[in-house]
């Protein structure tokens, strides 16, 4: 029963982390980059949970329900008052209220959308919210260097990735094997404390990988939009449809 259990309790341990996150960004706290150093060890949290169901085979609708739950709050509110906690705060309510809300709102709807509708082999349809929250989790951490502007923008884009179609890249079948199990809570115990002793460093560093597997879904949308791309898909259909047509003959 207790084996049943485990993937839970990681999917719990992520709900908590964004709880913390949320509470490290309150004025008398005020330590955002801690802050954005829980956001992505709540990842960590989340990548494991789903590969130790599959190592135990302790999959359950509960399981599924609950992580995307805690979800909601660890990489949508959590990273969204973040960002607005270092950022949005000196600008207009309007817009800074907007888009602080917009962001978990598209990320309960991407979830909600992933629990019903079939996705494609090895694909995610939409930028997954754990890497959405990630980058503006991360991101926050260089509201000094970059404009409000840009901030708002990325905050805003990242939003509309998630609830798009835009196809990324699914690592979650990359499993654990069952006998490596016991590796899972050294890994976790050892980025723990790398995130508590370089919360800064560590993020921004993070920061990179992240934003390019948000950035491939761009790229992607802006291939499938151009009109050269499109001439070539349709003239490659048309000699692979001359070809079959050759076969049959």
């Amino acid at each position: 029963m207790f084996t049943k259990s485990i993937p839970s309790l990681f999917t719990v341990a992520n709900l908590f982390l964004g709880i913390v996150a949320i509470i490290l960004v309150f004025p008398e706290n005020a330590k955002p980059e801690i802050a954005a150093m829980m956001v992505i060890i709540a990842m960590l949290m989340d990548g494991v949970d789903g590969r130790v169901a599959r190592a135990l085979n302790a999959q359950s609708e509960f399981g599924k329900e609950l992580d995307s739950l805690s979800d909601v709050i660890s990489f949508g509110v959590a990273p969204a008052f973040i960002m607005y906690s270092v950022a949005f705060q000196q600008l207009n309510p309007a817009p800074a209220w907007i888009i602080t809300a917009l962001f978990p709102i598209c990320g309960a709807l991407r979830l909600a959308r992933f629990n019903v509708v079939s996705g494609m082999p090895g694909y995610f349809i939409g930028l997954p919210i754990p890497a959405a929250g990630g980058v503006v989790a991360t991101l926050a951490l260089f509201h000094k260097e970059i404009p409000i502007s840009v901030l708002l923008t990325s905050t805003l884009v990242l939003s509309l990735l998630m609830v798009s179609t835009i196809k990324y890249p699914n690592f979650k079948k990359i499993g654990i094997p069952k006998n490596a199990i016991w590796v899972v809570p050294l890994i976790v115990v050892i980025s723990v404390v790398l995130g508590i002793v370089f919360p800064d460093q560590l993020s921004k560093i993070l920061f990179i990988p992240l934003v390019l597997y948000a950035l491939y879904g761009l790229k992607k949308n802006v291939e499938r939009r151009l009109p050269g791309r499109k001439k070539r898909k349709r003239r490659k259909e048309l000699q692979e449809e001359g070809v079959q047509s050759e076969h049959s003959a």
